[in-house]
């Protein structure tokens, strides 16, 4: 594996990932916020360095770092002896963002199956709903079964990668 590092390239494909991200919904200074930590060497990088990196403003990045956190995608850290936060994409973190989804599946489900009680028998809301409840726990199901293979090629990851660097 080269330890060589294309810092044009990377910033070049990381602002491509960012905007095939926005392109998908995510909002796209989150996206981009995202891309940039994700392929920084460290994983790490403070406001300051995104806001620099990106060209945008501290609050662009604030609001964007704020997003990150609240799914789960980024952890924010004291940088030691300094009162400075940095923002940490973990190896983890599309795991991390799922497993959050599947609690939030779990609510929807419950919630659903109120309104499902209360739609009346025979309804077209009634399918409707009785539908969407499917798809919901079919969907916290599958969450299941994609976590437990995850750990498993995670930890194969892990070793070829640890293989190949050392």
């Amino acid at each position: 594996m080269s330890a060589h590092r294309d810092d044009d390239a990377v910033k070049r494909y990381t602002e491509q990932f960012g905007n095939l991200l926005a392109e998908t919904g995510w909002p796209r200074m989150a996206a981009r916020v995202f891309a940039a930590i994700l392929s920084s060497v460290s994983g790490r990088m403070t406001a300051a360095e995104l806001s620099d990196q990106l060209q945008a403003s501290p609050a662009a990045v604030s609001g964007a770092v704020n997003y990150l956190l609240q799914l789960r995608l980024a952890t924010r850290e004291r940088e030691p002896g300094t009162r400075r936060d940095v923002y940490v994409v973990q190896d983890d973190a599309w795991y991390q963002t799922m497993m959050s989804e599947d609690a939030s599946l779990v609510r929807w489900s419950e919630s659903l199956r109120k309104v499902l009680d209360a739609s009346g028998d025979g309804t077209d809301a009634h399918r409707r709903i009785r539908i969407s409840l499917g798809f919901i726990d079919f969907i916290g199901e599958e969450v299941k079964g994609l976590s437990e293979r995850w750990i498993k090629r995670k930890a194969e990851l892990d070793a070829e990668i640890d293989a190949e660097l050392g």
